[in-house]
């Protein structure tokens, strides 16, 4: 079996071949969302049902939307293809680096910022590939790797630290629960965030025209803004539930080491903020008044928090994690 430190090299390399990979994956979705012609509302309905797999009677599903001609639709479908394909592959080399440093260390491989950005991009991308086989979400693509690329980017640049030991107050089983549970939901928070701004984009463009006829710009090429908003709250439904059981795991943690569940430390006092806005926003939807963007303006508030969770507080506030800046 190869060296701890051949499979910390190895890991690297690895993680480099990902952002390689990721940018150009970038890029072909960025390229397919150029390409692809606008399409009146009733045609992209239609095409975005047969999609996700909902009969649709023959004589409907069957006609070319209109402003979709077939070299378009080809050249349309063969970049997203491609692009598809590029963001399995950098996944594929991802998760291999985020492995060979997890067996480099002997550990979980989140023990220090650089390890758990590698750890929460790879979910990212992980919850982006599962949405995209059952629903409509190509459109995310961009903006969802755009966002993974500048962050493994930061984290082998400003964030780096060699594979090593944990410092002792990290060294607990309670780590793997405790983390995975916050990665997990983060992953798929982001999808959630990406859905909901262009809900957001989409919807105004649909408020500048009420008529129902397609609008121009890139807004115009985006799903349908209930279908987008569909998705966002998918997204945060099955997240929130994971991040609820982070932070208890956490607070259990706490009481282990510590001797108290509960100190409003500042990440612990950011997640329960986190934990705020994501229930306010899953409570906007049931309620009257405070649909559409107003609660999409919540899920975008607990994102910034999540993320200010994990740079700000790391970075730039001390606490009893602080270490986790190492």
């Amino acid at each position: 079996m190869p060296s701890p430190t051949l499979l910390a090299e190895l890991s690297d390399r690895l993680i480099y071949s990902a952002i390689a990979v990721y940018a150009l994956a970038m890029l072909a979705y960025a390229y397919h969302a150029a390409r692809r012609p606008r399409v009146p509302v009733h045609g992209q309905v239609v095409q975005e049902l047969v999609s996700v797999g909902v009969p649709v009677s023959g004589d409907v599903s069957s006609r070319p939307a209109p402003g979709l001609p077939m070299r378009d639709r080809v050249v349309s479908g063969r970049s997203a293809r491609i692009a598809r394909a590029l963001t399995t592959l950098a996944f594929a080399l991802h998760l291999a680096g985020v492995a060979a440093r997890g067996v480099a260390a002997g550990r979980a491989p989140w023990g220090n910022m650089y390890e758990f950005t590698a750890a929460a991009t790879l979910a990212a991308t992980a919850a982006y590939l599962v949405f995209l086989r059952r629903q409509p979400v190509r459109d995310l693509g961009v903006w969802i790797l755009a966002l993974v690329t500048l962050c493994l980017g930061l984290a082998v640049t400003v964030l780096y630290t060699p594979a090593g030991d944990l410092v002792p107050a990290l060294n607990s089983y309670w780590l793997v629960v405790h983390v995975a549970a916050a990665i997990i939901a983060g992953g798929v928070f982001t999808v959630g965030a990406a859905a909901t701004s262009l809900y957001l984009l989409r919807r105004r463009a649909d408020v500048r025209d009420p008529g129902g006829r397609a609008t121009r710009g890139y807004a115009s090429r985006l799903p349908s803004a209930a279908t987008l908003e569909r998705v966002a709250h998918t997204a945060h439904v099955f997240a929130f539930p994971v991040w609820t059981f982070a932070v208890l795991a956490g607070a259990i943690w706490a009481e282990d080491s510590w001797g108290r569940y509960w100190g409003w430390d500042p990440k612990e006092t950011w997640a329960f903020i986190t934990w705020v806005l994501y229930a306010a926003y899953l409570h906007a939807q049931s309620t009257a008044g405070w649909r559409g963007p107003k609660a999409g303006g919540l899920a975008l508030a607990g994102y910034a928090a999540f993320l200010f969770n994990f740079v700000g507080v790391n970075l730039f506030i001390t606490g009893l994690h602080s270490y986790a800046g190492v």
